[in-house]
């Protein structure tokens, strides 16, 4: 079995956590459901951070932290980040992880000029993106579920963009042979979906957005889910 890390970078909003887990467990749940287990290391609580000599591959969570604030736990990660994609160690960055990649190999993320992306939004993989060892094994357009309101603004210069769509340009993208990050949330259900959206009701309305439809149109995203094992099974 590979041996997966879960690096943990914040926490859901607490409803979300009674009631369906907090971000690391919702990784765990859908990797648990194919086999795979994933310890979890919280770089928030000052420890060193983990040898890289004993992960086979790495996932990067989301939070309710921005990448732009530059908290000292999130700038420390950079560098370890750096010397990862150097060892070809196997990473996947979701959401905070996406935008956190792309600022420690030399991008820009910060809030995006259009504001808040949230539900469950289409997808589509680029011509590159087609040919992915990772998301290749998709749909060429897809459903995935998103919550953000930073984004990628400026790609790395040696990155490839693997997916997009009318909101954000950088939906997925590559930095190496076994090196991705997504925006969207592979790992949200449609109950934790919707709870999101039920949270930000307010600030969606204050952008133009209808909440209420955002939450009916949340349909299930298992494709975008396949990706977390699809990932594992490409570390072992």
């Amino acid at each position: 079995m590979p041996r997966l890390l879960i690096i943990k970078t914040g926490d859901a909003f607490p409803e979300v956590v009674r009631g369906h887990g907090d971000f690391e467990s919702l990784f765990q749940q859908v990797l648990g459901q194919a086999g795979f287990t994933a310890t979890v290391f919280d770089p928030r609580q000052g420890s060193p951070l983990p040898d890289q000599a004993d992960i086979d591959g790495l996932y990067i969570t989301g939070s309710h932290s921005m990448v732009s604030e530059r908290e000292p736990w999130s700038e420390a990660l950079k560098p370890w980040l750096r010397d990862a994609r150097a060892n070809n160690v196997p990473m996947l960055g979701v959401c905070y992880g996406h935008q956190l990649m792309a600022a420690a190999f030399g991008g820009v993320s910060d809030f995006h000029p259009a504001g808040r992306e949230s539900g469950t939004h289409q997808v589509t993989l680029t011509d590159a993106g087609q040919s992915d060892a990772l998301l290749g094994t998709l749909p060429q357009r897809f459903p995935a579920q998103l919550t953000h309101a930073q984004s990628v603004l400026e790609v790395p210069s040696d990155v490839v963009v693997l997916a997009y769509n009318a909101h954000d340009p950088h939906q997925a993208l590559r930095y190496g042979p076994r090196q991705w990050s997504v925006q969207f949330h592979p790992e949200f259900t449609t109950p934790v979906m919707r709870a999101y959206l039920e949270r930000q009701r307010e600030a969606l309305r204050e952008i133009g957005h209808d909440p209420q439809t955002l939450i009916e149109n949340v349909i299930t995203t298992p494709d975008a889910s396949s990706l977390l094992v699809t990932f594992a099974k490409q570390t072992a």
